[in-house]
């Protein structure tokens, strides 16, 4: 993607968890890696959200509803029954058969053939990208570390005009990598290769995926 259009997707993806009814509460909102970077074009765009664990409440028979019509269990236990009303064709499955909260962001925000990547999390950011990197170094794998040179544009249902801004303009300072893991703490002489496996996973992907994670 060109840069502009990098932006003004997400712009479009920040709009839409304002101001439109998620499949679960999104409590925070960031752009990481190519985008926050600067960079143009963009290779991928990558997009984190935080997420809520969802209040269980009446689901008025959705439950039943779309188990029976979808053959999806879940609905108002692990995603908005209002949500899975509204937008039936964005339900989504994981592979036990229950309605799965990365998947139906993805399916409501993403376009299928766009070079996007969505991250959805119960914890913040910053916590993730702390816990990843230690579970990457414990294990000797780096391909699933996260990247930690991210803007914050939406936290707590306020959005942040100013790093917008500097995002748009490409305003924003970041280290490379390597040096950014070095400063969470990774031995320096295992940044280059964990940049290394991060940078080939990432070319490794194509149109739009989706990672869900829990902390």
């Amino acid at each position: 993607m060109n840069r502009d259009d990098a932006i003004e997707r997400a712009e479009q993806i920040l709009a839409a968890v304002e101001d439109e009814t998620m499949p679960v509460p999104v409590r925070e909102l960031w752009v990481y890696g190519d985008a926050a970077l600067g960079l143009d074009p963009v290779e991928r765009l990558d997009v984190y959200l935080t997420k809520d664990v969802l209040l269980r409440g009446d689901d008025g028979g959705a439950a039943e509803r779309f188990e029976r019509t979808h053959g999806i269990e879940g609905v108002g236990k692990t995603v908005r029954a209002e949500w899975a009303d509204e937008h039936p064709e964005y339900l989504r499955a994981n592979d036990a058969g229950y309605a799965a909260p990365e998947k139906c962001l993805a399916a409501h925000l993403l376009p299928e053939d766009d070079p996007v990547h969505l991250e959805v999390c119960n914890s913040s950011f910053e916590d993730n990208v702390t816990q990843r990197l230690d579970g990457a170094i414990a294990r000797d794998d780096y391909e699933q570390i996260l990247d930690p040179r991210g803007v914050c544009l939406w936290a707590e249902g306020q959005r942040s005009d100013e790093a917008l801004r500097k995002l748009r303009e490409s305003e924003l300072a970041f280290p490379t990598l390597p040096d950014a893991l070095e400063m969470l703490g990774m031995d320096p002489e295992n940044t280059q290769e964990a940049a290394a496996a991060v940078e080939s996973y990432r070319k490794r992907q194509d149109g739009a995926t989706v990672r869900g994670d829990v902390v």
